[in-house]
């Protein structure tokens, strides 16, 4: 669909802080001091509120664990007239010991706060980047909620928290999930999780040695993904396995941290003819793929055993976007695809598009957008204008 850009004043606004605290029985603590150790967990957000604009309607950004209240998309929903809420988990900021089915619990407690406190009719999910695929966890679960458990095991019940539907959901620069993305990024090179150096050349594609080298074969492609994915089965098993040796052995230790080194690699960032779209070769969303490949920033540099079964576990995973996708049959989507973004794959929107149950989806590519619009004004408004059409027409935005 094509969209008018429409023309708004700026509105001056506020950042009014949000906490939120509740008691919650849990048998480990994940997150570091007071927050949870002392049965209480607390979450920071910001709200976004135009001056003199007051609204029925609140968009709400969330993302497992990035805090979204700096960058540009909310601060422009904001300049036009929108009120925004930018909602951070309990695990704001460290994504270490992360488990996805206590975010989806969050962002629960948050459009509770919305409606019962804050007093707002519609809430309306903006799901960028890695919060595209919460968003869609969290809405299937709303819908018709299945999980009791996470990944390792542990009791975590969802079908009885009561979690309220959002009015719609807004998908933007949003790739499938961490555990598939994960998975399309990991090295397949590294033969010792304990000794990164060991590697096989074959698939060692930042190795100037390495056999097969850009434009790479579709054969080489297919194998490469599938050593992705093998290695990523490797690890789950070997947390799985972990895990339940520290339950038989019952001496008081009952998780565990570990590294998972290189973790960025894909033969897209090298070979802009696989997947081919508007982004720059050589390059990803963190900068060069060689350095940020073994950098400490890494997708998964540091977890838990749990965390890795819930957040990054290829198989395990209940957080994958196209599996939630088919399970949201009532509620309206607007998937809004950055055409140049440079950390979200060609393939994803169009997969999650597919995934949809819902008959109520709109799609809609930018041409040229990056992840971030960083210096790109006209595009952010015209994502924005996009954002408000849709609202619109869908009934969310009344005012």
């Amino acid at each position: 669909m094509e969209t008018t850009l429409t023309t708004f004043t700026k509105a001056e606004w506020d950042r009014i802080p949000v906490v939120l605290q509740f008691s919650e029985s849990l048998a480990l603590t994940e997150t570091y001091g007071f927050n949870g150790s002392q049965g209480i967990t607390s979450l920071e957000g910001q709200r976004l509120v135009p001056r003199g604009r007051p609204s029925n309607t609140v968009f709400l950004f969330m993302h497992p664990t990035s805090t979204l209240q700096l960058l540009p998309m909310p601060a422009a929903m904001a300049e036009a007239g929108m009120h925004v809420l930018c909602a951070g988990s309990r695990y704001a900021r460290n994504d270490s010991a992360l488990i996805m089915e206590k975010v989806v619990y969050d962002l629960g407690a948050y459009i509770r706060h919305a409606r019962e406190v804050l007093g707002y009719e519609k809430v309306v999910l903006v799901g960028w980047s890695g919060g595209g695929s919460l968003s869609l966890f969290y809405q299937a679960q709303a819908e018709n909620p299945t999980i009791t458990h996470t990944p390792a095991g542990d009791p975590y019940d969802l079908t009885a928290a009561k979690l309220s539907r959002a009015d719609g959901v807004v998908f933007i620069a949003a790739h499938l999930s961490r555990a598939e993305t994960l998975t399309e990024w990991l090295d397949p090179s590294v033969v010792n999780e304990l000794d990164p150096d060991q590697r096989n050349r074959e698939f060692d594609i930042y190795d100037p040695r390495c056999p097969n080298q850009a434009p790479f074969s579709a054969d080489f492609v297919l194998a490469f993904r599938e050593e992705q994915r093998a290695r990523n089965r490797r690890i789950t098993a070997w947390a799985q396995e972990l895990l339940e040796k520290l339950r038989t052995r019952s001496d008081g230790e009952v998780e565990r941290a570990f590294v998972t080194h290189r973790t960025m690699c894909d033969v897209r960032w090298l070979d802009p003819s696989i997947d081919p779209s508007g982004r720059k070769p050589d390059w990803c969303y963190m900068g060069n793929p060689r350095t940020v490949n073994v950098g400490p920033v890494g997708l998964a540099r540091f977890s838990t055993l749990r965390s890795w079964l819930s957040q990054w576990s290829y198989d395990l995973s209940n957080a994958k976007g196209p599996a939630n996708a088919a399970r949201i049959h009532t509620t309206p989507v607007l998937q809004i695809e950055n055409q140049a973004d440079d950390a979200v794959p060609a393939t994803h929107n169009p997969l999650i598009h597919a995934a949809l149950a819902t008959p109520d989806k709109e799609f809609v590519s930018l041409h040229g957008a990056t992840h971030y619009y960083l210096g790109q004004p006209e595009l952010l408004a015209r994502c924005i204008d996009t954002v408000i059409d849709w609202s619109r027409r869908k009934g969310l935005l009344l005012d």
